[in-house]
């Protein structure tokens, strides 16, 4: 088993793995007993999931006391994503179980989610019994096998001795290095049968040994980078929010005087109103971001894989940059980009060495001047900054739903984003000063991750405002888990930012197929006529919100938007919907084309930056 990494965990109860061990609590019971057992030590206490056949025999045991709460979902897919957002809102493991056949493989979306952002992650399935598998036997499917390319590790249980270690391995692999999803795929026989629970059990992991702790050597060079190079950036992932590693992050930014990019994935890791902020790099990154690296001598990417959403053409990207490359996963190193300095660590242990190694540097003497670096910086942020035009026509602009939103809610909100435009919005313009307080599908690019992942982070941090920034595409595929929701007391709040069509489709077919809107109105019918019978939407959200069991309010005026927003945050005994039917033609801007280089990159339809000059030397 090889490690695949980019960045840490928050600490995470889990088995030992050596050492002085504590006497054994030992038990005859069931295999299913020994399933609840093993996830009640290792601190789960939360499961996001629907029983079926061959994952009843764990169902029954949940009656008995246990400290595991289960939030029965609707669908398997809402399972996984609930999962995510817990533990994206939390730092610790989430946890979902499903079924055999369908149920596991609906599973498979947010496993590759999860997998792609690195989110810890432990799926539990149920089996057909040990002897079925390999028959074709009803709903028997192949789980581990499908979904070896998206798990760190996954494991097939067969013998119910093997459950508490396979349990705790699970918990420990999905939790350490480069986090990520683990599935346990359990046979319903050995889950019947009687077996003995003993708790600690002795972890056997002999290839799993992720690197923490970053070379000395590495880390003094890359110090030495820093302090010579004219134009650095600090280019900031997902990686350094999962290590926990913020604190440090601000600390090694003030110290160095240099620009910060954060990814979308790290939104929140470094305060977005810090005057060393320059915003998110990429597709629709800022043109400051996008720029910064553009021009750059020094790219310091801590936690980051050089994706290609933020690299565009790769081949002319950051032509003038050194890399230093800092990562917990040493196969994302190199693997885009060339490092001239490869660190393999954890992303807190190597800010922290930095910090060290670039104060003993200052202390030599040696310090940055990047002061005609920073005129250049300023003047682009000035020149082109994040903004919106509101509606000629008097309708509400999706931009300011959005930022309002961020601007009226109380400062601890957590927010989640589906995919697409919105989500896009949602990264521009809301101000994520904390961690952990932006969650959405980066790799992946999931549709219908906003309602189950909020649900998941609110049932994580049930005292923490939750809101769910959707689209009516992505709110169309789960938007069930609003009775989940309604019936379980989890009281979230969504924002559907309503164009009628699916936006950012919409608008690469504006762009680049000369408007012609092939299957991307979702509100009318194949040849642009209402559909009959159904008034002027369909599905009207607000009565379908309603029949959820949700309190639920439709905003089309600008003048009633602030009022609409604070009568939804102060309702927190049930969860709240809001339809705000926006403008159809906005658009996300900058945006870097797909495929094209990032120098290429447009402030706004038809604006190409001019920045007058060449850093080049």
């Amino acid at each position: 088993m090889t490690e695949q990494a980019s960045g840490a965990h928050h600490p995470q109860p889990r088995a030992r793995t050596g050492g002085a061990q504590q006497p054994a609590t030992v038990e005859h019971v069931t295999g299913a007993q020994s399933l609840i057992r093993s996830l009640e030590e290792v601190g789960a206490d939360t499961v996001f999931g629907l029983p079926g056949g061959a994952i009843l025999p764990a169902y029954d045991p949940m009656m008995d006391s246990s400290k595991v709460r289960h939030v029965l979902v609707r669908h398997e897919q809402g399972a996984g994503h609930a999962a995510t957002g817990y533990a994206q809102a939390t730092g610790k493991v989430g946890v979902c179980m499903a079924t055999s056949g369908p149920g596991a493989t609906n599973l498979v979306t947010p496993i590759a989610d999860a997998h792609m952002d690195s989110v810890p992650l432990v799926a539990i399935t149920g089996q057909v019994a040990s002897a079925a598998i390999g028959t074709d036997a009803f709903q028997e499917a192949d789980i581990c096998g499908i979904t070896m390319p998206i798990t760190k590790h996954n494991f097939l249980v067969t013998d119910p001795a093997d459950i508490p270690r396979t349990i705790a391995e699970a918990f420990h692999i999905a939790s350490t290095g480069r986090p990520g999803p683990v599935l346990v795929d359990i046979a319903k026989d050995a889950m019947q049968a009687k077996t003995v629970f003993s708790w600690p059990p002795q972890l056997d992991l002999p290839g799993y040994r992720p690197v923490t702790k970053p070379h000395a050597k590495q880390i003094r060079e890359a110090a030495r980078m820093i302090t010579e190079a004219k134009r650095p950036v600090l280019y900031v992932g997902g990686g350094v929010m999962k290590a926990g590693a913020t604190a440090e992050l601000k600390v090694l930014a003030e110290l160095t005087g240099a620009p910060v990019t954060t990814t979308l994935m790290a939104l929140g890791s470094f305060p977005d109103t810090h005057p060393q902020h320059l915003g998110m790099p990429g597709m629709h990154g800022s043109v400051a971001a996008v720029t910064s690296l553009q021009k750059a001598d020094l790219i310091v990417a801590l936690g980051a894989r050089f994706d290609d959403r933020v690299t565009g053409k790769l081949d002319s990207f950051a032509p003038y940059a050194k890399i230093v490359h800092a990562d917990i996963d040493p196969a994302e190193i190199g693997k885009n980009r060339a490092a001239d300095v490869p660190i393999v660590g954890d992303a807190r242990e190597v800010i922290a060495d930095l910090i060290v190694a670039v104060q003993a540097e200052h202390e030599a003497g040696r310090t940055g001047d990047y002061t005609a670096w920073w005129k250049d910086l300023n003047r682009w942020r000035e020149r082109y900054p994040l903004g919106y035009d509101l509606p000629e026509d008097g309708t509400l602009s999706p931009q300011q739903v959005i930022q309002r939103i961020g601007q009226l809610a109380p400062d601890d909100t957590i927010y989640a984003a589906g995919v697409g435009q919105h989500q896009m919005w949602a990264a521009h313009f809301i101000d994520y000063e904390k961690p952990a307080t932006w969650l959405n599908s980066g790799g992946a690019g999931t549709m219908g991750y906003a309602v189950p992942a909020a649900m998941g982070a609110k049932a994580g941090q049930p005292d923490r405002p939750v809101w769910a920034i959707d689209g009516d595409g992505c709110f169309q595929m789960t938007n069930q888990e609003l009775v989940t929701c309604a019936m379980n007391n989890i009281p979230i709040k969504v924002a559907i930012i309503n164009n009628g069509a699916l936006g950012m489709v919409r608008q690469w077919q504006t762009l680049f197929y000369n408007q012609r809107y092939s299957n991307t109105v979702l509100h009318r019918g194949p040849d642009d006529e209402p559909v009959p019978n159904t008034g002027t939407r369909c599905p009207d959200f607000v009565k379908l919100s309603e029949a959820m069991g949700c309190v639920a309010m439709r905003c089309e005026d600008p003048a009633e938007l602030d009022a609409v927003i604070a009568k939804a945050n102060a309702i927190n005994d049930r969860p709240v919907v809001v339809d705000f039917i926006v403008h159809e033609d906005a658009m996300v801007w900058p945006m870097v084309a797909a495929g094209t280089s990032n120098d290429e990159v447009m402030a706004a339809r038809g604006v190409r930056p001019d920045f007058g000059d060449n850093e080049e030397d």
